[in-house]
């Protein structure tokens, strides 16, 4: 006699899962590297000497290297995704109000936090529907770092399930 399991797939939020004001917490964090910062301002054609020229750096007014923006706001996005939408992201419908208030440094460590602050099922696409949240990246002492409003279009829950 066989033995039924449970099987549990790891998956994001259907629609229906997400509720307006939850606070999503997305650990591990990302702790970022030199390489990390060369290899995506290069790959990306960003040549600013700020992320590539550490002696120039080091006499600038942070006194070293920032980490590319653009990569902070990958990985924050990145970090919310096993937990959110794995599997269930349709497609970004769009970033508002991106804010980077405090720099970001080679070494520090990244923690994301996500809040939802709208859902609602769309009205041209059945089965889909759109949730919008704010993404917030705190570094390893909580100092928030980047920020942004995301809205993304979702699966909603399978009828069979």
């Amino acid at each position: 006699m066989t033995q039924e399991r449970e099987v549990v797939e790891q998956r994001g939020l259907w629609l229906e899962e997400f509720t307006v004001g939850t606070l999503y917490r997305h650990r591990p964090g990302r702790t970022v590297t030199e390489a990390d910062n060369v290899i995506f301002s290069t790959l990306t054609m960003n040549p600013q000497p700020l992320h590539l020229d550490a002696a120039w750096s080091a006499e600038q007014v942070f006194g070293q290297r920032l980490v590319n923006s653009l990569f902070t706001l990958s990985t924050l996005v990145g970090l919310s995704i096993s937990q959110l939408t794995l599997g269930t992201l349709v497609a970004n419908l769009g970033f508002r109000d991106v804010t980077f208030p405090h720099p970001v440094f080679i070494g520090d460590t990244l923690y994301g936090e996500s809040v939802v602050t709208s859902t609602r099922p769309s009205k041209s696409r059945p089965g889909e529907g759109v949730i919008e949240v704010e993404h917030i990246a705190r570094n390893q002492e909580g100092v928030i770092v980047a920020q942004c409003h995301r809205a993304m279009l979702v699966l909603r829950r399978p009828v069979d399930r």
